[in-house]
């Protein structure tokens, strides 16, 4: 069977062509320092744009919408790893108008699953996670991000990463430090990686580089969105032990 690691990590093009030029005719690595450029600089014009539109929604929509997302989620990860109690599933605390799920993780934790956050522990490194619950000391981390205090640090068998924007092949637009890609790519096991964000945040293509890792999947208020040539009805259950 072939893995998800084993997928195509998409192509690149520069964003000034995109309305000319197929994509499925770039080489995925053939990226020049002016494309780097290009792409760097739409991504940063895009991400203001969406966190901006995300921001105006109204509290009561983003609410209903994370509302809807919690049974695609659970299904998302029930048809890759059978169950959700005993797994370890990291999530994250909302900032910038992003969905909020605490209600979720809170249920979780009582339902005999480990959720945990991410914390940055050295700039410019892979995160590291550790366990949260309702009850837990939260302290101002990077960015000022609420953490957990202390704790053990753990690996996630399921990976939740907030998109400020997504496209049809699982790249997900977050906000350019790259810390999603690093820890994923550091992690063994690859955990499942699930971004979450909401339909309006599609855009065409995110204009994927080297070094970005595609979602397994992407969940939003509509539904669970695998990437563009993966076949749900073929996907077997991922061992918790496979790499």
């Amino acid at each position: 069977m072939t893995r998800d690691t084993d997928r195509p990590q998409g192509y690149a093009s520069p964003p000034c062509l995109a309305h000319e030029i197929d994509p499925a005719y770039f080489d995925p690595f053939a990226v020049d320092e002016a494309q780097a450029r290009d792409v760097a600089r739409w991504r940063k014009a895009e991400r203001r744009r969406l966190v901006a539109e995300r921001a105006e929604m109204p509290v009561s929509l983003r609410q209903a919408a994370g509302e809807l997302i919690v049974p695609h989620l659970e299904a998302a990860i029930l048809k890759r790893l059978g169950r959700l109690e005993g797994l370890t599933i990291s999530a994250w605390w909302p900032i910038k108008a992003e969905l909020n799920l605490r209600h979720w993780l809170t249920d979780l934790v009582a339902r005999g699953v480990t959720v945990a956050l991410p914390v940055v522990l050295t700039p410019a490194a892979p995160l590291v996670f550790r366990p949260w619950t309702p009850e837990c000391e939260m302290v101002q981390g990077f960015w000022k991000i609420p953490v957990p205090a202390e704790g053990p640090e753990v690996i996630p068998q399921v990976t939740l990463a907030p998109v400020v924007g997504w496209d049809a092949a699982g790249f997900r637009l977050g906000y350019g430090g790259g810390y999603f890609d690093r820890t994923l790519a550091a992690l063994l096991p690859r955990p499942l990686a699930i971004g979450v964000g909401l339909q309006a945040a599609e855009v065409t293509t995110i204009f994927p580089q080297p070094y970005d890792i595609a979602m397994d999947a992407i969940v939003t208020e509509t539904g669970l969105h695998w990437p563009t040539g993966l076949d749900p009805a073929n996907l077997l259950p991922t061992s918790l032990n496979s790499d």
